[in-house]
């Protein structure tokens, strides 16, 4: 069989001391770490759509990465990236892979071929994923690519464009039926406005929660026992998303009666563009019980778009694994790595090192975040810090025993209480942050 990324074998741990560019420092797939494989901790996915289909192409520039795999005919072009990607993941050990539709098949003029071309695909991935034991993580339709949904999918004016949007998704559930993902995404793509002078807000909200319904409907009927997902994304292509961070997925999903069958998939790169941390978007979801998968990548804080890197900034890989050990780890979720290499990074190498640095920095940030559970000083300081809720007037307020008349005679007898006030010495668990890092 031919061999797409030649003279690259299976990667191989060699430690942190390892100077070899093809290794790996940190991520051994099966070490215990923190009672289970790393692999099963870090469940790693590739990304079908940036690494075997993305060119380079941006705003401002044609395509720097030729990703034809030597063949030239639509479909088979896409069978070659069918088999570049499982050699890709054997090679890195990578378990998982996630897909939109139109990754895995080119669309064709009609939709009943473009689904047959899907049906074709779909069954060469299934054979690949019994050959080389890789599972789908999840999948999703490509709802904002084509002329068609130049105003949205589930939020489009126009009635036609919502049934072929409901049409594609169908088939992209049961595509994710077929190859056994646990996970099916909802990400807006195009789901938002540019003005609201030509914006029925309140129509496009209902109806994309009337598509959500309709999905969650059929799938269940077709046997998809998984998790859906929203992934929020604040700004572009539109200049305003219905899905603009964590706490407003949240919202409207509780608002539409579907929080009990989606969670959200937080994306690094999108948290940072909506003002927030990725570890803020990630608490929100966990405090909120909605937690459930991962696109790791980053942004360039220097530049104002979505440029979608490869993780490799420790310090939040680290905080989001402290938050994903909190939530008690992924269920069917995982780390996706919707990431690409820069437009210079343009050789078959350049994905494998991309890789690996992204891998690298997911498995060191999951040692770390252990070491923080494990040291306790951070967890011990916070329980300090809100230990007057434990007892007297704290306990009585949250048990609701406690009136607004007990609280006014309570403050009166108090007195002044600002002096009682703990410190919350930002600077010292900063410290132990780094001090922890950097023992390792």
């Amino acid at each position: 069989m031919k061999e797409f990324f030649e003279g690259i074998g299976k990667i191989a741990y060699e430690g942190p001391k390892s100077t070899n560019p093809l290794a790996f420092r940190y991520y051994n797939p099966d070490e215990i770490i923190g009672g289970k494989k790393m692999r099963e901790q870090l469940k790693f996915a590739l990304s079908y759509w940036h690494t075997m289909c993305g060119d380079g192409t941006d705003m401002f520039g044609r395509g720097t990465f030729v990703k034809t795999f030597g063949e030239s005919e639509p479909m088979e072009v896409y069978k070659a990236k069918a088999y570049a990607a499982f050699e890709l993941m054997d090679k890195l050990s990578v378990d998982y892979y996630c897909f939109h539709d139109r990754d895995i098949a080119p669309e064709a003029e009609t939709l009943s071929e473009s689904n047959s071309r899907l049906d074709e695909i779909s069954d060469l991935l299934s054979d690949l994923m019994k050959k080389y034991d890789k599972k789908l993580l999840w999948g999703t339709a490509n709802c904002f690519n084509h002329p068609r949904y130049m105003h949205g999918a589930g939020t489009a004016p126009n009635a036609d464009v919502f049934a072929f949007a409901a049409a594609q998704i169908k088939k992209a559930i049961e595509l994710t039926v077929k190859l056994g993902g646990k996970g099916y995404v909802f990400w807006g793509g195009r789901e938002g406005y540019e003005t609201l002078l030509n914006t029925d807000m309140g129509l496009e909200l209902d109806n994309m929660a009337r598509l959500m319904k309709m999905a969650v409907e059929y799938a269940r009927s077709i046997g998809f026992d998984g998790d859906f997902y929203v992934e929020p994304k604040p700004k572009e292509p539109t200049k305003h998303q219905y899905d603009f961070d964590s706490a407003t997925v949240i919202g409207f999903l509780r608002k539409n009666g579907l929080d009990k069958d989606f969670k959200l998939n937080i994306e690094a790169n999108h948290a940072t563009l909506a003002g927030h941390t990725f570890q803020h978007e990630l608490r929100v979801a966990r405090t909120e019980g909605m937690f459930g998968s991962i696109d790791a990548n980053q942004g360039d804080m220097l530049i104002g778009w979505d440029t979608d890197q490869f993780p490799t900034n420790i310090y939040d890989t680290a905080l989001c694994m402290y938050e994903v050990i909190k939530s008690g780890g992924f269920t069917n979720g995982g780390l996706n790595f919707d990431a690409k290499t820069r437009r210079g990074s343009f050789t078959p190498e350049d994905i494998v090192y991309a890789y690996i640095a992204g891998m690298d920095a997911f498995a060191l940030g999951l040692r770390v975040a252990e070491k923080l559970i494990a040291d306790g000083r951070i967890d011990s300081f916070v329980s300090d810090r809100y230990s007057s809720w434990n007892s007297g007037i704290g306990a009585d307020i949250i048990s609701g025993k406690a009136k607004m008349a007990e609280l006014e005679k309570y403050a009166l007898e108090k007195g002044e209480v600002a002096a009682s006030c703990k410190s919350g010495r930002q600077e010292y668990l900063e410290n132990v942050m780094n001090s922890i890092m950097f023992s390792l």
